[in-house]
């Protein structure tokens, strides 16, 4: 009798695991997902159409709430965790949960999951969510667009709609990422790569997404979410670490993961950190990645317009997974609103209305910013009622994308941009050169 399994995820690496290691296993059936992080993913099913001959009716996906009873009701042998930027003592309540039901608790790692790709692939990840993997990535693909390389980016999974049909997506203009009606999160991590005219893929059937990928790169560039670790065997692992939140590195699963699996570690933030902070995240990397080559550099800020910051008071708006799952009480925005002489900075949440306000309560370290939810159209109507109600000055849009797109703001506002600084020797021109580029 093959083992009854159940994956907890968060539409993402749930799927690719499912995928990869149990699709057409059959020592194991897989009866239930469960998921949480991310809004309105529940009371859906995996589709038959991707979940193989083993499963004609597709599988069906619960909130993790209700993990207990799932786990009795379908009378489950094994649990199988499978989402990111989790603490340590979070994954082992969890597996205390399973365990009292007496169900096994299961991790799969990088040789379960991993996929191999026919071309030279580059993985860019983090010790948390919010730690600058997107400008290390895009800093990378100019550095090989430089030497004449056709990079396709490849980006972490962000399934919110039909997963049938998101099977394998193809980003190249902005009418694509209209056509497959993005949220502001899909929208904040391809529309940058549009605007340097690449290419990236997406979508849930990561073995599919590679081969198209192939057809059209010389090399191939995996942009990681959160702080998961690679779907593909890689060439070259650079892991961004974050001195803001110093110590995260060794306390969050699978941060602690990719900086001990790291080839480059890149300390990113270096304007913005402090010396002590810096030398806890040099030390951690020094017990646990000695050999690991470092990076330094800064995460440089330009506002648009300085002057509807200056003497002002703001609402500044943030990528919303930092401030959510990555724990940052600030961004981009806020450093940006400090450092141009804002008069104050507004606290919204006595003005968030519907899921925003469902935000704070269930991230309270989200402080007085804004993060910029949109993973549905309430979410997106009430972000942008919110805006409406603060009683500020202006507005400060620290997202990587032009929200207005997506939303109104019917008060000033400029956008702060950021991209990556190296600081010195090495950077990774020198790192890519004596590496990935050498070998082609």
């Amino acid at each position: 009798m093959p083992k009854r399994v159940l994956i907890m995820g968060a539409a993402g690496r749930d799927f690719h695991n499912f995928n990869t290691f149990f699709r057409d296993n059959k020592e194991y059936e897989v009866v239930a997902f469960t998921a949480t992080q991310i809004p309105d993913i529940t009371e859906r099913r995996y589709p038959p159409e991707l979940a193989g001959e083993l499963y004609k009716d597709g599988i069906p996906i619960y909130t993790e709430l209700e993990l207990t009873k799932l786990i009795k009701k379908f009378k489950v042998d094994v649990v199988v965790f499978a989402y990111s930027d989790i603490t340590h003592n979070y994954v082992m309540h969890a597996a205390s949960t399973v365990l009292a039901t007496g169900a096994d608790f299961m991790l799969l790692g990088p040789k379960s999951t991993m996929i191999e790709s026919k071309k030279p692939l580059i993985a860019v990840c983090a010790v948390r969510t919010g730690s600058g993997k997107s400008q290390t990535s895009r800093k990378i693909a100019d550095i090989l667009k430089k030497y004449g390389k056709r990079v396709v980016f490849i980006r972490h999974p962000m399934p919110y709609g039909d997963l049938a049909i998101q099977a394998v997506q193809r980003f190249a203009t902005y009418e694509d990422i209209d056509e497959e009606k993005c949220t502001i999160e899909e929208r904040e991590e391809y529309e940058p790569i549009i605007d340097k005219g690449m290419v990236v893929y997406a979508g849930v059937d990561y073995g599919a997404i590679i081969r198209k990928a192939e057809e059209e790169a010389d090399i191939i560039l995996w942009d990681g979410g959160n702080n998961d670790f690679p779907f593909y065997k890689y060439n070259l692992l650079i892991t961004v670490a974050d001195p803001l939140r110093a110590g995260h590195e060794l306390l969050y699963h699978p941060g602690e993961t990719n900086l001990r699996m790291a080839d480059i570690i890149v300390i990113n933030k270096m304007d913005s950190a402090k010396e002590e902070d810096i030398g806890i995240l040099k030390n951690n990397i020094k017990k646990v990645n000695p050999d690991a080559t470092l990076i330094f550099a800064n995460s440089t800020i330009k506002v648009d317009n300085p002057d509807v910051i200056r003497n002002k008071r703001v609402l500044v708006i943030e990528d919303g997974p930092t401030l959510t799952h990555g724990g940052m009480a600030f961004g981009a925005g806020s450093v940006a609103a400090k450092r141009n002489g804002a008069k104050e900075i507004v606290d919204v949440k006595p003005y968030a209305v519907g899921t925003i306000k469902e935000t704070y309560k269930k991230y309270p370290k989200t402080s007085i910013i804004l993060p910029a939810m949109g993973y549905s159209k309430q979410q997106v109507k009430d972000l942008e009622e919110t805006i409406a109600k603060v009683p500020c000055d202006s507005v400060v849009v620290g997202t990587p994308i032009d929200i207005t797109k997506v939303i109104k703001i019917q008060k000033p506002f400029t956008r702060v941009k950021y991209k990556l600084e190296e600081i010195g020797k090495p950077d990774l021109e020198e790192v890519l050169l004596k590496t990935v580029l050498k070998r082609m």
